[in-house]
């Protein structure tokens, strides 16, 4: 957990986070929230975080999101020293596919 980041507005911010049960539900709330750039370039980002974690490269990342190599290196650098909150929602949603293909 990042401490810059730690305080009490956004331990409220994140409890409505939790709260929402659908996507669309989601939508909503963000479309609320955030403006339209700032949904899209969060988007973009987990999308880039995605694509690097398979170990794409990133010639095919920029073709495939239009996401500049600033914002990919960025991406990357929190892939292999942050708080591995990317991991965690692959891991989780992996395991939802499975469990889902089970049923």
């Amino acid at each position: 957990m990042n401490p810059k980041i730690k305080n009490e507005n956004t331990d409220i911010l994140f409890k409505a986070i939790l709260s929402l049960r659908t996507v669309d539900e989601c939508y909503s709330f963000f479309d609320d929230l955030c403006t339209v750039p700032e949904i899209k370039a969060m988007a973009q980002r987990y999308v880039v975080a995605k694509m690097l974690s398979e170990g794409e490269i990133y010639s095919r990342i920029v073709e495939k999101t239009g996401a500049s190599t600033a914002t990919i290196s960025r991406v990357n650098r929190s892939l292999n020293y942050g708080s591995d909150g990317y991991m965690l929602t692959f891991n989780r949603i992996d395991d939802e596919g499975e469990e889902q293909g089970q049923s």
